[in-house]
């Protein structure tokens, strides 16, 4: 049976861990970033790759920097045939990456050399690109410089935010790889080197990139909503108040309205102007303090006194 060293954080990981158990594969060891306080009462949350082997037992490692921790030398004493990773989170130490008996791979969302990085799927919808992907690669000490053995593309929909491509990505990733597995065992591969004039980086969001700029165009607007929705949620100071997006349209409307100007509301409708003089048509909002919601809740509370014309972002 291949022994199998899995690193991982979010769903996207746990949806190939999944896949990983569910063909067979021997995962002698986990290894999660460590748990994390989230919400008002920073509760602690467990990673959902530390829930899966915490259920399958799975020995657990959650070193909050492994290179140069105990818990990689123990890791490397394992001699597991494959460690593979999926959204881990952080850099491997190159002996590590060596302790494996066939090869130490990864499973990244975008079609490398495009978006090396932590955020790929975030920056395909806020550079508003019509296609992504997942690549199987080889990890290497460079950040997703290794050469790439499989890959497989998805058209972006209209409708798609960061949520839907990452359970869209997680289940071509998995797919993917149980795939590709079998071939890197035999050897049968032909891995192809990535390019180094194409490589472009995709960095994680800053807080700074959460903030929503109105005198962009509105599809730059619509395209940084739906990049952070449903987490962590782009904001803006609406009507005064530190107010997130969820969900927006687009409405060609070709307004000469200032920017940041209401260009039509009603009970269930609220549209705002943007930089090239179209229309920010807002459908999911969360107002601080509240819950998100849908627009016509808005419109029926805290946007009831909106009007026309009247200038809402003064940013």
């Amino acid at each position: 049976m291949t022994k199998v060293i899995f690193l991982g954080t979010p769903e996207f990981s746990a949806t190939v861990m999944r896949g990983l158990l569910k063909e067979g594969y021997d995962i002698i060891a986990a290894v999660t970033q460590p748990d994390k306080p989230v919400g008002r009462k920073q509760k602690l949350q467990e990673s959902p790759v530390k829930v899966i082997a915490q259920e399958e037992n799975i020995k657990l490692y959650q070193p909050v920097k492994l290179p140069g921790s105990p818990e990689v030398e123990e890791l490397k004493a394992l001699n597991a045939d494959l460690i593979i990773t999926a959204a881990y989170g952080q850099f491997l130490p190159t002996s590590f990456l060596n302790s494996a008996k066939v090869a130490a791979i990864n499973v990244h969302g975008s079609l490398l050399p495009k978006y090396r990085g932590g955020a790929p799927i975030q920056w395909s919808l806020l550079n508003g690109d019509k296609e992504t992907g997942i690549t199987i690669m080889y990890m290497v000490k460079g950040m997703d410089a290794g050469d790439i053995i499989s890959q497989a593309k998805l058209a972006i929909e209209p409708e798609d935010d960061n949520g839907s491509l990452f359970e869209k990505l997680a289940i071509i990733g998995r797919d993917l790889l149980l795939k590709t597995i079998p071939n890197i065992l035999s050897g049968d591969i032909k891995p192809i080197a990535q390019d180094p004039d194409k490589v472009v980086f995709s960095p994680n969001i800053s807080k700074d990139e959460e903030h929503l700029d109105f005198t962009k165009s509105a599809e730059q607007v619509f395209n940084q909503v739906r990049s952070l929705s449903p987490e962590p949620g782009a904001w803006m100071m609406l009507d005064g108040q530190r107010t997130k997006l969820y969900k927006t349209e687009v409405l060609t409307v070709d307004s000469e309205q200032a920017v940041g100007t209401v260009y039509d509301l009603g009970k269930k409708k609220l549209v705002i102007v943007a930089g090239d003089g179209q229309g920010v048509s807002i459908k999911k909002i969360q107002p601080a303090g509240k819950k998100m919601m849908d627009i016509a809740n808005y419109m029926n509370g805290l946007g009831k006194n909106l009007k026309k014309g009247q200038q809402v972002i003064n940013e």
